[in-house]
This record gives C-alpha cells, structure tokens and sequence, in this order.
C-alpha cells in the first residue's frame, strides 16, 4: 500500500479544545498512529496539522520497512472482556448490584461508564 492508500482509511483523529499553561489552543491526533499527534489554533488548523503529520508518519514508516497499523474498526470488538478481581471485589460489587435490583453486569456497565 502506498502512502495515499493509508490516508484514505478511515483513522480515528481525535480533536480536543485545551487550556492550559500554554493557553487555548486545538490538540489532536490519531489514536491508531503512536505518536502522530500535532496541535493548532483552531480546530481546523489543528486536524489539518495532524493530517500532515499522518502522512508524514506513514511515509517514514514505509521507509523504513515498518509496520503501520491498521484503523480501529467497531466489527472488532464484540462487546465482551474478562476482568479478574479479589474476591472481596466481587462480592461488594455483587451486593451492591443486588442493592439496586440489577444484574452484576448491569452495575459493572453502569460503574465503568461514569
């Protein structure tokens, strides 16, 4: 694949509004691409910014004979993960669940999307 090939894919970029000691401005980046990340005075200039360095990043990469990730895609993930916890863990979680008249995986739902 070339690098426009790459560009045409469907990355994930993400644009944040930021203030801090270095004031107001626009950071961004592509979570796939470690590192490919870039900033702006506006939101545009900031993703117009980050996909130049997109390109820049993949055009090393291909220079080099590295590998380039691929875009995240939904269809991967299917919406199930197994966490191991201490048992005490689980049982507050499961009487806490119990409390509030829901399953554990309804409270567990609940808790890690707060």
């Amino acid at each position: 694949m070339t690098v426009q090939d790459y560009m045409k894919l469907p990355y994930n970029i993400i644009v944040k509004k930021m203030n801090d000691e270095s004031g107001e401005y626009y950071y961004s980046r592509v979570m796939e691409l470690d590192g490919c990340q870039s900033d702006g005075d506006t939101f545009d200039e900031a993703y117009r910014n980050v996909t130049e360095a997109m390109e820049g990043y993949i055009e090393t990469r291909l220079e080099n004979g590295l590998d380039i990730p691929m875009p995240y895609n939904a269809e991967n993930y299917s919406g199930r993960f197994v966490v191991r916890i201490p048992k005490s863990l689980h049982r507050s979680l499961a009487a806490a669940a119990h409390n509030e008249g829901v399953s554990l995986n309804q409270y567990a739902l609940y808790k890690l999307s707060r």
